[in-house]
């Protein structure tokens, strides 16, 4: 398992990132406290705090575009 922190704090960027996740083969999860949600599911998604950093989760194998795609994600 990996874990990221990412920001998504505008409606594109959720739609954009939910679509990028939507292709990766293994579960993801987002988290926001004590809440948990599929990170490929965008009504998920859009239920979080999005005015904080969220941790994802991936598991299995990240590829390398994967963890290139996520690069305009990362909350820095």
């Amino acid at each position: 398992m990996e874990t990221l922190n990412v920001k998504l704090d505008t409606i594109e960027l959720v739609k954009n990132f939910s679509t990028l996740m939507t292709g990766y083969p293994h579960e993801c999860d987002l988290t926001s406290g004590r809440y948990v949600v599929d990170a490929k599911s965008i009504m998920g998604v859009f239920s979080l705090d999005l005015s904080k950093p969220l941790e994802l989760h991936l598991y299995g194998e990240v590829s390398p575009e994967l963890r290139e795609a996520l690069q305009a994600y990362l909350d820095r």
